[in-house]
């Protein structure tokens, strides 16, 4: 309770660790963490300090063990995630494990590379297959020809593309044939036509299904084309267009026998190339899943030896260059365990001379350390993300537990939203300890973290659900409610009440669509519903403008209540510091200013609700147009909520005002007044000067420490401010 009441009592302490025992030692007190280590090298560059090269050892550690995590995932390889957290390596490990990585990382480079050769090649030759086989209808041959010379033939019944015509005509025809993407076939063969002029002729047609890109690994739609041309010109300009629009250009047989025997060679190499290929990723596989039942552990052990070589660097070495000295802040209840820890890490490297350390009095602002579990630590993540608190003040998470769960069932209020909501988090909390729930997808590990604040959450959401009387949006008649609609019948009362009051006959009922009910009858309201609001309000006219108003009154109360013990809070905290002149001129000017508004407001509400009843309801006073009043002074009188109203407002305004200029001008005056060397209930400062102004937290630390010694018969509350204003030193006579 003292520990979440307020941060840690922090010291600082000086480590003394021996050259051969500083790795064991800083690895032992990491894995207890203990401490928290000052730079002592700010002035050296990250890259001048001494552990800069074991650092550089580890990223390069980080970037083999990050390049088998991501082969291991594109495996779809599980990782076997330890529960446990193992230690940082022992120094004679490291050198073998660094070996181990680099030997496994270089054959995992070559077997990737040799799959990927392999995978290439049969992307290739299957493209090659397909490029035959719809190749083989574009162009008819029937033998191989050499080109003669001689006058044109008639053209009229042979086809262009018939072999035997183009030897006739004396040219020399020469084909291309491979595969493009589909989303460039049309650009492709406008550019042939254009730049051949003609002549040439493109043939493609579309395959069945897509193909995986050799190079690029993406699976997409292709076009297998085949031009012919004629003239060796223009075989070359054809040449470059494939080659601008990255087309695969396969070589085109000239006889059928040719394409038959490539053919079947290609689907003999196919068949090998599958079976070397199944053998290399089963040799990968099998790398991989060894690999992987390591890896997470020396992940963190690799993180855990670049975080103590951070550290190590932190630290200074003595004139002899043997005994490193680090300053570290230490809680005082665990310097026993710091110096357990010591001696441990002493132990384990098996040096003669053990570490040691000792405190050293300060006069720095220690850091905040406030300790927390499973259930506190969501809570103290909400109080953080707005600030951390300074050292030794009061931690307002403790009172979150209540305060954020509460006012988030104040905005939520529904009983079944509210439950479902407390059943999920129950789940989450009933199964905190599986695995899979810490290491699962970001989203859902925030609801786990926050598993304890959604359960308060559902669990006050349900109990305002039952004062809102709202579940799923409906009402709940659980009691009974407590307004009798059959007492507004003119039937069941007396002639004189008929005559008095205004209740409801036949006539009523059948001329009028809305019926009021009148508490001031008797019979119709029986008393209040014993939980909440009455379930008859549900079929009311008026129920968004009753419940608004009792939802407005409400959150004003709880806001004031709220703030009122904030300042409170702060209050506790002048007084742990021992600055009583902040109680004076700024918690009480604050306090008087809100509750004099404020709290008279939240007096105004209390009041009318207990003072007038059903009967006098109607001559009821505005809440809203008496405050507005009690600024205006209006000059005729409004009769007001009780006797005396106008001066007792009067009276609280007089005193808002007053604090305002205190609230502003109090504290700089005073803080102004010390800083002249003014006298403190007849004592001066004399003999002192100001060396360095700091902020309270860290001067209040100080306490009286720094008063001139034959002071000591001044008051308390002179040597507290004296002290929240500067550090002194003496600067008379030794």
């Amino acid at each position: 309770m003292g520990s979440l009441f307020r941060s840690e009592t922090m010291c600082l302490a000086q480590l003394f660790l021996q050259s051969g025992t500083a790795y064991e030692c800083l690895s032992a007190l990491g894995e207890k963490g203990l401490v928290q280590f000052r730079d002592l090298n700010q002035n050296v560059s990250s890259f001048q300090r001494k552990f800069v090269g074991e650092v550089k050892r580890c990223e390069e550690l980080e970037r083999i063990l990050a390049y088998l995590v991501q082969e291991i995932n594109r495996a779809d390889i599980p990782l076997p995630e330890g529960e446990t957290s193992p230690p940082a390596p022992p120094l004679k490990q490291v050198l073998e494990m660094q070996e181990q990585l680099q030997k496994l990382e270089a054959e995992l480079r070559e077997v990737t590379k040799n799959k990927e050769r392999l995978r290439k090649n049969l992307l290739e030759l299957t493209e090659y297959t397909h490029v035959l086989r719809v190749s083989k209808a574009f162009v008819r041959r029937d033998m191989q020809f050499e080109p003669t010379y001689e006058e044109f033939p008639s053209l009229e019944n042979d086809s262009l593309l018939d072999y035997s015509c183009m030897q006739r005509l004396g040219a020399k025809l020469g084909f291309v044939s491979g595969l493009i993407n589909q989303g460039k076939a049309e650009a492709f063969g406008k550019t042939l036509w254009r730049a051949c002029r003609g002549h040439s002729i493109v043939t493609h047609a579309e395959l069945e299904g897509p193909l995986e890109d050799p190079e690029t690994g993406e699976v997409i739609k292709w076009y297998v084309f085949l031009i012919s041309f004629w003239g060796e010109q223009i075989g070359h300009k054809v040449k470059k267009i494939c080659d601008c629009y990255h087309c695969h250009v396969y070589p085109y047989p000239n006889t059928a026998e040719e394409r038959r025997e490539i053919q079947e060679g290609l689907n003999t190499r196919i068949q090998d190339l599958y079976t070397v290929l199944h053998k290399t990723e089963d040799y990968l596989r099998q790398v991989l899943c060894k690999a992987a039942e390591s890896v997470y552990s020396r992940v963190i052990q690799v993180k855990k030896m670049k975080a103590i070589y951070h550290m190590l660097n932190m630290c200074s070495f003595d004139v002899t260059n043997k005994c490193l000295i680090a300053e570290v802040w230490c809680p005082e209840a665990d310097l026993h365990e710091l110096r357990l820890a010591l001696e441990e890490g002493s132990r384990q490297s098996g040096a003669s001379i053990p570490s040691f350390m000792n405190t050293i009095p300060t006069k720095e602002t220690p850091p905040t350390l406030i300790r927390t579990n499973k259930f506190t630590e969501g809570f103290q993540n909400i109080v953080d993300a707005y600030g951390v608190g300074s050292y030794r003040e009061v931690n307002p998470a403790l009172f979150t537990i209540i305060t954020f769960p509460f006012l988030f069932a104040v905005m939520f209020g529904d009983l079944g939203h509210g439950f479902v909501m407390f059943l999920f988090a129950l789940l989450l909390v009933l199964n905190e300890d599986h695995p899979r729930l810490s290491q699962s997808q970001e989203i859902v590990r925030m609801f786990f973290n926050g598993r304890y604040i959604l359960l308060l959450m559902g669990l006050f959401s349900v109990y305002t659900g039952l004062i809102y009387n709202d579940c799923f949006s409906k009402s709940l008649n659980l009691f009974g409610s407590g307004w009798n609609v059959s007492a507004m019948y003119s039937s069941g009362h007396s002639p004189a009440e008929q005559r008095k009051m205004m209740l409801w006959n036949d006539s009523v009922i059948r001329h009028n669509r809305v019926l009021q009910l009148d508490p001031s009858v008797p019979g119709v309201f029986r008393g209040p519903y014993p939980l909440g609001i009455d379930p008859i309000w549900n079929l009311a006219t008026n129920r968004l403008t009753f419940l608004n108003s009792f939802k407005m009154k409400m959150s004003v109360i709880l806001g004031i209540i709220h703030m009122t013990f904030g300042v409170i809070l702060g209050i506790f905290n002048h007084l742990h510091f021992r600055k009583k002149f902040n109680i004076y001129l700024v918690s009480i000017p604050e306090l008087l200013f809100m509750l004099c508004i404020f709290g008279y407001l939240v007096f105004m509400i209390f009041y009318k609700w207990l003072v007038y009843s059903a009967e006098t309801s109607r001559v009821a006073p505005s809440i809203l147009i008496e405050f507005i009043n009690m600024f205006l002074f209006p000059a005729s009188d409004t009769g007001g909520l009780y006797p005396g109203q106008e001066h007792v407002q009067r009276l609280l305004l007089v005193i808002t005002a007053l604090s305002v200029p205190v609230l502003f001008l109090g504290k700089p005056l005073f803080l102004l007044w010390l800083h002249r060397g003014r006298s403190c209930f007849g004592v001066s400062r004399s003999g002192y000067t100001l060396v360095r102004k700091d902020s309270e937290e860290e001067v209040s630390l100080l306490g009286s420490q720094d008063i001139e010694e034959g002071n000591n018969q001044m008051e308390d509350g002179c040597r507290e401010v004296t002290c929240e204003e500067s550090y002194l030193t003496c600067c008379g006579p030794c």
